[in-house]
């Protein structure tokens, strides 16, 4: 037999055998660690529809750059938006803030201008804007359907348009500056509240500077031809704006600039120039003015004037207002919405002018401003509204209607004629008639008392005018006034009675003289009767001294 024996070890010895499976769960977690700290987010980004993309292949781009890829695409839970969840690269978390953009490339053709074609051939792909908002990680957002025509950080200042109706305008369309282009219109929507359009408009830098907040825009589509008397104006902007649509900008002559026009600042886009220079103002104030007169012949834009310049023009009646209320079979007068503009009187177009044009109002109307019903046009019939003061004005007070200011009216044209001759009746309704009828009957007896007697007097006159000696009186009078002549003839100054008479009084004046020069000595010398006034001559000279 051998002696060999076998060994048995108890302990317990490494097995080279478990190194590869240990390295393999080492560098798996290393390789989950590190993924896990060096991935980017995960985003959900929100469509309409889901054309051109695929999970697993549709990637994110940033200036050509790939910097994300479409992990799933699913439809929303209530099945109307398409849900795309996308796995963004760390670099990219940078880019994820409050205003980023996202929105399908694909092949577009436009009006305007061709894009996207080379996803034809490469596919669609996902266009990140990362915008200049906050930086921080936002998980969800919503996809553009349109691709934005400026970037979000470009130069510039961003607008809003609205109008009243739409116009020829799309997106991409030119914003003119004197026939330069300067901007463009981004966007085209329909707000339904205000039932108005609103355009989005982005103008460039340096050219941003060129609006203010006094600055006016107005389209310029196609061709605007403008017939009157004077002939025939064909107004057009560029090509472009002739063939595609456009809206141009500046400031109305008398207009000053305004301030520097910041993003975000809604201004009105007018039809056209024409229609802009009849309404180019921006601020302004609603007032009611109430009439208890025919409103026939106010139409909507009539003109309100301030002895007669136009301060702005009729809004519309309230008569739904005034229904609505249970007031109109009451005999109560009918409300008319004015619309003042601050700024034609030459003021600022601004809220601080809108402040001062509310508080010279609410002063007027307690020193006598009132609005009147005035007549434009004999022709047609067409009324208009002027504001004036009057001094006889009865008095008011501050008052609203359906939430707005009043102004108080007086009676004007045949209205006010109708009043001045009811008040003319009501104070010969109010005379004492009877006891003055009862004087005047006395009176014309009286009268016809003293017209008898003078007729009576006259008649007694043409009797004694009828004697025969009232007829020769002229005769005699007549030659008593030749005997007067005569005798007055006799007394001038060549007859011989008037110089016997000459003669007479010279020598009275002579008397008269004399007893003068005597009444004057007698006063002076009262002893001059008795002695004489002058000495003789001494006949003997005294003898000279020795």
């Amino acid at each position: 037999m051998s002696d060999l024996q076998p060994r048995i070890s108890t302990g317990r010895r490494f097995n080279p055998v478990w190194v590869v499976p240990v390295v393999a769960i080492v560098v798996g977690l290393y390789m989950v660690i590190h993924t896990k700290l060096t991935e980017g987010p995960e985003i959900t980004i929100q469509f309409n529809t889901a054309e051109g993309m695929e999970a697993g292949k549709t990637k994110i781009r940033y200036r050509d750059v790939d910097i994300g890829l479409v992990e799933n695409v699913s439809l929303s839970d209530n099945m109307d938006k398409v849900l795309v969840t996308a796995k963004m690269d760390s670099d990219a978390a940078d880019m994820l803030r409050d205003d980023t953009r996202f929105w399908v490339v694909r092949a577009r053709v436009g009006a305007g201008a061709v894009s996207g074609l080379g996803t034809l051939l490469s596919g669609a792909y996902i266009q990140l804007d990362p915008g200049a908002g906050k930086s921080y990680r936002k998980a969800q957002f919503i996809g553009l359907e349109v691709p934005p025509l400026t970037p979000a950080d470009a130069p510039g200042v961003r607008l809003t348009l609205y109008s009243e109706r739409a116009g020829s305008l799309n997106a991409g369309d030119a914003i003119l500056y004197n026939g330069y282009k300067v901007g463009r219109i981004e966007g085209v929507t329909f707000d339904t509240d205000k039932k108005e359009m609103r355009y989005d408009a982005f103008i460039d830098a340096p050219y941003n500077d060129l609006v203010t907040t006094n600055t006016r825009f107005w389209n310029v589509s196609g061709v605007s031809i403008d017939a009157s008397a004077a002939g025939i104006r064909v107004t057009t902007g560029s090509m472009e704006t002739i063939l595609l649509g456009g809206v141009a900008f500046g400031n109305l002559p008398g207009m000053p600039p305004g301030d520097k026009a910041v993003s975000g600042t809604v201004y009105k886009l007018n039809a056209s120039y024409q229609a802009l220079q009849e309404d180019p103002y921006r601020y302004g104030i609603y007032y009611v003015a109430e009439f208890e007169q025919s409103m026939r012949g106010l139409e909507r834009g009539a003109p309100v004037e301030y002895r007669g310049i136009r301060i702005g023009r009729v809004e519309r009646i309230l008569i739904k207002e005034l229904v609505t209320q249970r007031e109109a079979g009451a005999g109560k007068p009918i409300p008319v919405l004015l619309y003042l503009e601050p700024a034609r009187f030459g003021l600022e177009d601004s809220e601080q002018s809108v402040d001062a044009m509310r508080q010279s109002i609410a002063l007027g109307v307690t020193t006598g401003m009132r609005a009147t019903l005035q007549t434009g046009s004999l022709l047609t019939g067409a009324l208009y509204i002027n504001i004036d003061w009057y001094k006889d004005a009865p008095a008011a007070k501050a008052d609203e209607f359906d939430g707005y200011p009043v102004i108080p009216t007086i009676p004007s044209g045949l209205g006010r004629l109708e009043q001045q001759v009811g008040s003319l009746l009501d104070k010969l309704n109010a005379l004492p008639l009877e006891p003055l009828v009862a004087s005047a009957h006395t009176a014309l007896s009286t009268l016809d008392g003293t017209l008898a007697s003078l007729t009576t007097t006259l008649e007694s006159l043409d009797n004694i005018l009828r004697e025969e000696g009232s007829k020769a009186l002229p005769g005699e009078l007549n030659q008593t006034l030749v005997e007067l002549r005569k005798a007055l003839a006799g007394l001038s100054p060549d007859s011989a009675v008037g110089q016997s008479l000459g003669n007479s009084v010279f020598e009275l004046n002579r008397t008269l003289r004399n007893l003068e020069e005597l009444t004057r000595t007698l006063s002076e010398q009262p002893n001059s009767l008795v002695f004489p006034t002058t000495l003789p001559a001494d006949p003997i000279p005294e003898a000279s001294p020795q």
